[in-house]
């Protein structure tokens, strides 16, 4: 390795960014250590986490809105009761942010990630406040006769009064940052080969903490009833991890694409991973 590191520009973003690389057994890496900036002048960084913030709010309305029942069972054979398949809306949609969370560590680094699932964060804590103030405003005659706060609170109650806020919130800290930091050590360990165990590792580890979280916290709070706990658990958790192996391939794709455009692959050598460090 170089005393010093080279400096490789691409002629694509000539007077756009500039990208430290070092060359390490004829492979370019771009090492993120302690001592380095956070990473910025990226092309697709802003849109990744764009997509992903969006994806990140629709799940979780989408998680009081409505519970999905398939109407199918697991087990129910020797002594082992029945699981109905039943779960919340937001399951459908929620594991895309796995996929990203893949991206953004595999492309951008533990760095990018850990400020992209803060901003997440902000964003969801401001959705869930928002929906809170609706909540507790006078409504308008005519909305009152054909919905009504009873139907508002039926429907985005969960999203409203703590419930769903304070579950997604809770689970989506744990699961995100268990995913983003498992994968960002394996990627270390595992010298960048075989990114789908690495990716599908990481999100089997990150959405069993989401999906026993989420679910704990919302029977805790009564959003659901404690008969769906199991089956919840149980769906959420299969679902998640099905979606997640069955979009391996256009992970790989967009994974190759971004490290082209971007020029970059981040090792996470020597970081300290803290998702509490600013940065």
């Amino acid at each position: 390795m170089p005393d010093s590191p080279s400096r490789k520009t691409d002629p694509d973003l000539t007077g756009v960014k500039t990208v430290n690389l070092f060359s390490v057994s004829s492979v370019t890496l771009n090492l993120s250590s302690s001592a380095q900036p956070f990473p910025s002048g990226f092309r697709c960084l802003d849109l990744v986490m764009a997509l992903f913030v969006a994806i990140l709010i629709t799940s979780n309305v989408a998680s009081s809105a409505k519970i999905v029942d398939l109407g199918v069972s697991l087990f129910g054979f020797w002594d082992i009761p029945k699981v109905a398949l039943a779960f919340d809306g937001g399951t459908l949609l929620f594991p895309l942010s796995y996929i990203f969370g893949d991206i953004l560590t595999e492309v951008y680094g533990f760095r990018a990630s850990r400020r992209v699932i803060w901003t997440g964060f902000g964003a969801l804590a401001l959705s869930s406040l928002i929906f809170f103030l609706l909540r507790v405003l006078p409504g308008e005659t005519v909305w009152e006769s054909y919905a009504g706060s009873a139907a508002y609170d039926a429907i985005l109650g969960g999203m409203s009064t703590g419930g769903i806020a304070l579950a997604s919130l809770l689970a989506y800290l744990v699961g995100e940052f268990a995913n983003s930091m498992s994968l960002s050590r394996m990627k270390v360990l595992m010298k960048g080969k075989l990114l789908w165990v690495r990716t599908v590792g990481s999100t089997l580890l990150g959405e069993l903490f989401d999906s026993f979280i989420f679910v704990l916290v919302a029977s805790l709070t009564g959003v659901f009833g404690w008969e769906l706990f199991a089956g919840l658990v149980l769906t959420n958790y299969l679902f998640k991890c099905g979606i997640e192996i069955l979009m391996t391939p256009l992970t790989y794709l967009a994974v190759k694409r971004l490290k082209k455009i971007e020029q970059t692959d981040i090792y996470d050598i020597g970081l300290h991973l803290n998702p509490f460090t600013r940065g």
